[in-house]
């Protein structure tokens, strides 16, 4: 089908802003003409695009075309730029989507190196990053699925190890004849959110069946803090704990079971000068800090087909 672009446009605003009236505003047209937009792209592709939910919700066929009005609107942006002149495309953010952990410690020395680029960052966990690459939120995507999305290529970038650790004050009161399945069994842990299974992982290791009390902080930085402060014992990156444990904030107590988590690269298999900017900033800085992996997954691409990625 050869989609209208404006049609395009107007879908991903309404989604975007969560409601035909938000999406008006940001058009700078009336809600009427952003409905009838819609509807005319209903009536195109022969589908429902949007849910009329609050908020506004693509539905499977939507989130093909909203992938479709992403790429259209940065391949307009460079060649925009290109032809006055400019080096990139800094007036179109790329939507890019990125574990917590990863964030807070190596993927914006590796942004910062860019000039010309501008970014939209969202957060999910590791495991679920790759859900923003098939609902067209995202560009690119740093995940733990070495599978690509339809249409996507997946490139290994690393991994980051992870360790059970805590402060010494909460060793003091918690496990002060060390660190055992008992132990792990009652003291308090911390967990990022709700799809954070890492420490679940590590204890059905150590201590199978265990249910210790928890508490949930879902920002990275302040889970680490958390850690510092002695609220609970956590599975902390050693690229923000490392510094820590050197000068005694922190604890490592169990150094027998660490967790390897590896990352990869994935993107749109499109021809983006920013985009391709970015993913080589992203391995060289992986390649600097992360553990290597090696992966079957290296520069591989899933056709567009009906197979789906593994959640």
């Amino acid at each position: 089908m050869a989609a209208h672009v404006e049609h395009l446009r107007t879908l991903a605003a309404v989604v975007d802003g969560g409601t035909f009236e938000a999406a008006a505003a940001a058009l700078h047209v009336t809600p009427s003409a952003v409905s009838q937009r819609i509807k005319a792209l209903e009536e195109q592709s022969g589908r429902v695009l949007v849910r009329r939910s609050k908020p506004v919700e693509p539905t499977e066929a939507g989130r093909v075309l909203l992938r479709l009005a992403r790429q259209l609107t940065l391949l307009e942006a460079e060649a925009a730029a290109e032809l006055a002149g400019d080096d990139g495309a800094a007036g179109t953010p790329l939507p890019l989507v990125v574990n917590a952990d990863s964030l807070a410690t190596w993927v914006l020395p590796a942004l910062a190196r860019l000039d010309g680029v501008a970014y939209e960052l969202s957060i999910d966990d590791q495991e679920h990053t790759l859900d923003r690459l098939r609902d067209g939120t995202a560009l690119a995507a740093i995940g733990s699925d070495p599978e690509p999305v339809q249409g996507c290529t997946s490139r290994p970038l690393g991994s980051m190890v992870y360790r059970a650790a805590a402060s010494p004050a909460f060793v003091e009161r918690w496990c002060p004849d060390g660190w055992t399945a008992e132990a792990a069994a009652r003291a308090p842990m911390l967990v990022f959110d709700r799809k954070d299974a890492l420490q679940d992982r590590y204890l059905d290791a150590v201590a199978p069946g265990a249910r210790p009390p928890r508490h949930f902080i879902p920002a990275s930085t302040q889970f680490v803090e958390a850690a510092v402060h002695g609220l609970g014992w956590g599975m902390l990156p050693d690229l923000q704990a490392d510094a820590l444990v050197a000068s005694g904030a922190l604890v490592v107590l169990d150094d027998a079971h660490t967790a390897e988590v590896p990352l990869y690269w994935h993107q749109w298999t499109l021809r983006s000068a920013a985009l391709d900017a970015v993913a080589a900033a992203i391995g060289e800085e992986a390649r600097r800090v992360l553990r290597p992996t090696a992966s079957p997954a290296r520069d591989r691409a899933r056709p567009r087909s009906d197979r789906r990625s593994r959640a």
